[in-house]
């Protein structure tokens, strides 16, 4: 089985809370031997991925979790912008 944790830091509990919500939907509709889990407490936001597939599968796991991350960031900061 394969298992990475990755954790997040950010200035706040809003922005933390704001991450975990935008990349929680995917984590709902996984392939069976596949799990993701993101929560967020305080400024941190942990993600837990198990596997049992093959390591292609969670490594396409791990980047397109990463990629939604920096999506929600982006949309954050230019949200501030425009503050």
């Amino acid at each position: 089985m394969l298992k990475a944790e990755i954790l997040l830091d950010y200035d706040n509990s809003i922005i933390a809370q704001a991450i975990a919500k935008a990349v929680s939907p995917d984590n709902t509709k996984t392939p069976k031997g596949l799990s993701v889990k993101t929560v967020s407490n305080g400024g941190k936001v942990a993600t837990t991925i198990d596997a049992r597939r093959k390591f292609a599968t969670f490594i396409a796991t791990i980047d397109d979790l990463l990629f939604c991350v920096s999506i929600a960031e982006k949309t954050i900061q230019a949200a501030r912008e425009l503050e």
